[in-house]
């Protein structure tokens, strides 16, 4: 593919993925989901498919989007959830490709039961990225978010290292239990303690990070130093990416600049919005690729064989969730306490049915499945792997039905629930925060006029107390209408609504007329753009809200 035909493809790509995105955004439909669909119907028609490379997948893309993801999680929130999230990223994730072994074994010709688990393997990780779309938007509580998030962070590791184990026994006459067993825990070791020596480099590194674009520099490269570095050591690179990333996460309100953090932030999130598109797209255009190798086998082998695997897929996962709460209290999946939730729930709790049906549904797989599945070599030692076109089909039509099915209905099944974060009161958790840290403010302040220095001057201190005064007012007030709701929405004041709208419009106001002295010739470009970014940062305080028209 020359040069000019691959900027083609990308431009049309980016141009795919902008038009899906503003219509999921108006449809409430998950974004990939649609995208997944777009790429089947493009691999149909005439013309050049692109291929997966899953070595490409696994070294350049798989580690910024763990990395994003990692960014955005909360490490206290995984830490409380701990037990639950080990649960469902490591025990689930074996007992899947388990039984996906099994049911190969005994029901599909020609499959081992190493193949199996091969396979299993490969299936067996949730890649959320659509169900976690929908679920903020629907307004899934918190605590749910973070055991999906979790579980989608750590279970890639667990996968990508049996995959390998399972690949070695079904190319080899031999194969070692605890040999196995061994490689996966220090593999798993391993991969945090890699992740753990790169994020404390970003540590040391804060005095560099005060500056925005050496910040952006640093955060990109990030996560590709701790693939690279555990996969150097033979350990695994995906759990080092995650760990690095949560503890940068966690540490970001400290080693970075404000202006630091704005800008790497805007920069991930372009990041993960077109690496996300186009891998959903490429999944798709993967069709005929799979569809070729299936000459050589039965329809009723066929069958089977995507019956055994979609079934465990969709089974397993329910039933292992309802298992886990009837066992003895040390063993239930859990959700830990939520921080904006009264004393008396801050304690571990069971999940519920509604929460169970929730975390089953959120269980679609995606890009990792089929990177996972194509790094299986065709051959190994003089040895063709077993069944490898067959285990092909069935990865991707575990994906599709996951993606495309449960991604579809996840909206709409949530809205069934019910299931949904109490609005108000992590309104009122923030109005606390944020009133704490006036009062906090307005403390600093008492410190600053007792001890200050000649160039400190009352009219500035009296200045700056009145505005944190005021602030606390109206923090204290809309406090005051959270605490007489009845619901769990939050609110609408009338007067809070014009406030902002008096705000946006003053904002405006001031945009246009820097625009008028710029295009009078009265103020330079570079000047407007200082003015611009003010303004930006002002308006970008205010809350989200729909503009009119």
């Amino acid at each position: 593919m020359s040069v000019e035909t691959s900027l083609l493809f990308i431009l049309a790509s980016v141009a795919v993925i902008v038009a899906v995105r503003w219509f999921a955004d108006r449809t409430g439909l998950p974004a990939a989901a649609l995208l997944t669909l777009l790429g089947i119907v493009y691999a149909v028609l005439p013309g050049r498919n692109i291929g997966l490379d899953p070595h490409l997948v696994l070294t350049l893309v798989l580690p910024p989007l763990l990395y994003k993801t990692a960014l955005d999680s909360s490490l206290i929130d995984i830490r409380r959830n701990l037990r639950t999230v080990i649960s469902l990223s490591v025990v689930l994730v074996l007992l899947t490709a388990l039984l996906v072994g099994v049911g190969f074994h005994f029901f599909v010709a020609g499959a081992t039961l190493a193949a199996g688990v091969a396979l299993g393997a490969a299936v067996a990780p949730p890649d959320p990225v659509a169900a976690l779309a929908v679920g903020k938007r629907v307004g899934l509580p918190r605590n749910i978010v973070t055991l999906v998030q979790g579980e989608g962070l750590l279970n890639d590791a667990t996968a990508l290292t049996l995959l390998s184990v399972a690949v070695s026994a079904a190319v080899s006459d031999t194969f070692s239990f605890p040999y196995a067993v061994g490689k996966f825990v220090i593999s798993a070791s391993g991969g945090v303690v890699a992740g753990m020596v790169v994020a404390y480099a970003v540590r040391a590194a804060r005095p560099l990070q005060h500056d925005p674009l050496i910040a952006n520099a640093v955060s990109l490269a990030t996560p590709f130093v701790a693939y690279l570095l555990a996969e150097r050591v033979h350990v695994s690179g995906v759990l080092a990416v995650v760990v690095a990333g949560l503890i940068v996460g966690h540490d970001a309100p400290r080693i970075a600049s404000g202006a630091s953090r704005l800008q790497v932030s805007a920069v991930w999130r372009l990041v993960d919005f077109l690496l996300e598109g186009l891998v959903f797209l490429l999944i798709g255009q993967q069709l005929p690729r799979v569809i070729d190798g299936l000459s050589d086998y039965s329809t009723s082998t066929i069958v089977i064989a995507v019956a055994v695997s979609v079934g465990v897929v969709l089974v397993v996962r329910p039933l292992f969730l309802m298992l886990t709460q009837v066992l003895p209290r040390s063993m239930h999946a859990r959700l830990g306490g939520d921080p904006s939730e009264a004393a008396v729930s801050r304690q571990e709790r069971r999940l519920d049915g509604r929460e169970i049906t929730a975390l089953s549904w959120a269980g679609t797989r995606g890009v990792i499945t089929l990177a996972a599945i194509f790094t299986i070599p065709a051959t190994s030692n003089g040895r063709a792997f077993p069944a490898l076109d067959l285990l092909l089909f069935c990865a991707f039509v575990v994906v599709l039905v996951t993606l495309v099915g449960q991604g579809l209905t996840f909206g709409p099944l949530m809205g069934k629930l019910g299931l949904r974060a109490n609005e108000a009161d992590n309104a009122r958790l923030r109005n606390e925060a944020r009133s704490a840290s006036v009062q906090a403010a307005l403390d600093r302040l008492d410190e600053v006029q007792h001890q200050r220095h000649d160039d400190v001057e009352d009219p500035a201190i009296e200045t700056m107390r009145e505005q944190l005064e005021s602030r606390l007012e109206r923090y204290r007030r809309r406090l005051d209408l959270l605490d007489q709701a009845d619901s769990n929405e939050v609110p609408v004041s009338p007067q809070y609504e014009a406030a902002l709208w008096v705000r946006r419009s003053v904002i405006d106001a001031q945009r246009e007329e820097l625009l008028r002295w710029r295009d009078a010739g009265r103020l330079s470009d570079d000047s407007m753009r200082v003015l611009e970014r003010e303004l930006d940062h002002e308006e970008r305080l205010l809350p989200d809200r729909p503009r009119n028209g």
